[in-house]
């Protein structure tokens, strides 16, 4: 570890409501001193980066990503899609376990998580809810979490019987551990590839309705409550993906009420609709689908009302083999950790004059706080030194042929971006230069 300067940019940091001039010391891998301009004069430091004109913010957490190792290091493995982090300014990211074989086992957990496998920023993993993701029996939740799981999930699949989700939250609850949930009816989205709608009706596709998401929010929700009424615990379920409007709306109303529900939102799903399908283009394929305008705004009304706690990427690499497919048959998911701030800042910065403050508080401290990483998603002095520095002003396209990434698929080669990651520290390490 060596001393890292950080001078002359604007700090945001909204986990401490500061948001001004700051110089910035790392020091063993932590935040050392944020003073005032000028006020870490004479600090002898191995490495000082002048970020003049830029925003110095907490390394961005990504709450939900698909690196596919073991199993599928073909699209992806923990070193590459952790450098496509870094690329994009994440300092921490959480593995989802659909791996081969489906990590639910502590074994499982250990071997991801060691140094061997070569992650460029910190990782965290989700093991499954329940065995093989098979949905039937919920793995065992208090060796996982003393080996290190930082949540539950399926995801991928739902958690699909209401007796064995019920089981799963009462046991996450008392580890303090949230369950995160795929919300979708699988019995009505058989043979579905995208959104039911006019699109849909004109490719000849069938698709996934709106109450195949909203149904599972809703029994979820119930599920909460009845947990709280007759046992007197307090569950934490988290929404993967949202995607509707309606299912939104139930969250929105469960917070009121004062359950313990938070959600994430992907930058696909408020940037585009169903209309980026076009003519059976599979790289704008992906579960949940992308859905209506309606939706598509409702998500940003859920970003800019704080119903929404976080934006998380569900990054999920495919080979271009598998994507070059018929329609029905190529594989769910695109890539995005490279896009996903470029994403933000143009639509919710530029478009809907989201405060930059706020698009950094979705994408750092709202999701390292949803988890509880403790040292993440925060500047203060003692924290963990996960630094990104980027350009708020910078226009850009991606190039995807450029991607860390060892897949290529993603609806946004060639789309403009705003904001461009000019450094991204991991634990004071410098883990990329733009």
């Amino acid at each position: 570890m060596s001393d890292v300067l950080i001078l002359n940019g604007r700090v945001v940091d909204p986990a401490s409501g500061l948001d001004a001039e700051r110089d910035v010391l790392l020091r063993h891998g932590r935040v050392a001193a944020v003073e005032m301009p000028g006020g870490l004069r004479g600090v002898a430091a191995k490495e000082s980066i002048d970020a003049a004109g830029m925003i110095v913010a907490p390394g961005l957490v990504d709450i939900h990503v698909h690196l596919r190792e073991p199993g599928q290091t073909y699209k992806e493995t923990i070193a590459t899609g952790t450098a496509a982090a870094a690329a994009g300014g994440f300092t921490s990211v959480v593995a989802m376990p659909n791996t081969v074989p489906v990590n639910d086992s502590v074994a499982a957990l250990e071997w991801m998580l060691d140094a061997a496998r070569g992650a460029v920023v910190k990782l965290f993993a989700m093991p499954a809810a329940t065995f093989g993701s098979r949905g039937e029996e919920i793995t065992d939740y208090h060796e996982l979490c003393r080996a290190g799981a930082v949540g539950f999930t399926d995801d991928g699949k739902p958690v699909l019987g209401t007796r064995v989700m019920r089981e799963a939250l009462v046991a996450a609850a008392g580890l303090g551990v949230p369950i995160s949930q795929h919300a979708e009816d699988t019995r009505l989205t058989g043979g579905c590839s995208m959104n039911a709608g006019r699109v849909a009706f004109r490719l000849g596709l069938r698709g996934m309705t709106v109450e195949a998401e909203a149904g599972i929010v809703e029994r979820d929700l119930h599920l909460l409550r009845e947990i709280e009424s007759a046992e007197g615990l307090r569950p934490h379920l988290h929404v993967q993906h949202v995607s509707t409007a309606r299912a939104l709306h139930a969250i929105r109303e469960a917070k009121r009420q004062g359950l313990h529900v938070t959600c994430e939102v992907a930058p696909h799903h408020f940037t585009l609709t169903e209309d980026a399908v076009g003519e059976y283009d599979t790289n704008a394929k992906m579960n949940p689908p992308l859905r209506v305008e309606e939706d598509r705004r409702a998500m940003i009304a859920g970003l800019l009302d704080g119903t929404v706690d976080c934006i998380a990427t569900d990054h999920a690499p495919h080979a271009l083999f598998e994507k070059e497919q018929e329609f029905e048959r190529a594989p769910n998911g695109i890539t995005g950790l490279e896009t996903a701030l470029g994403l933000a800042l143009r639509v919710l910065h530029m478009g809907e004059a989201m405060a930059v403050a706020r698009v950094v508080e979705l994408m750092s401290w709202r999701p390292a706080e949803t988890l509880r990483l403790e040292g993440r998603g925060s500047l203060a002095v003692g924290s963990f030194g996960d630094v990104v520095v980027f350009d708020p002003a910078a226009q850009w396209s991606f190039a995807a042929r450029r991607s860390r990434s060892k897949s290529r698929n993603t609806p946004f080669d060639g789309a403009a971006m705003v904001g461009r990651v000019a450094f991204t520290l991991s634990e004071g390490r410098i883990v990329f230069r733009g």
